[in-house]
């Protein structure tokens, strides 16, 4: 008898231990680790405030392609260089915006994390 209360008494501690105070808050789903992926939407306002002064639809002051789509930018990063173009330094042929400034670290980082998120619409 002594036996089965002792077994019962490090049972019940067992069970108290394994016990945690984590609450499904705490819990992490797989869409909550989708949340630190750059997309789209964090690329747009980029876009919007640093190049469609000459890369609108109809695109000026001879700007090779527009940037008002998801689809464009996609694009010009895949197949336009547009990272390399944005990432020259101040005073480099060919930097976009083009006659500079350069964009800042953080906004050139945001396009390049997008870029490696594998480029997400939303």
């Amino acid at each position: 008898m002594k036996y089965l209360s002792s077994f019962s008494l490090y049972f019940f501690i067992l069970i108290l231990s394994s016990c945690s105070d984590s609450t499904y808050d705490d819990i992490q789903t797989s869409e909550d680790s989708n949340s630190d992926l750059i997309t789209y939407q964090d690329v747009k306002p980029i876009i919007d405030n640093n190049c469609l002064n000459c890369h609108s639809n109809p695109p000026i002051n001879n700007a090779p392609t527009s940037l008002t789509t998801y689809n464009e930018v996609k694009n010009a990063v895949l197949e336009g260089d547009l990272i390399g173009r944005i990432s020259r330094n101040d005073g480099a042929n060919g930097l976009m915006p083009q006659g500079g400034p350069r964009l800042s670290q953080d906004l050139i980082d945001t396009i390049v994390q997008w870029e490696q998120d594998a480029l997400l619409e939303n």
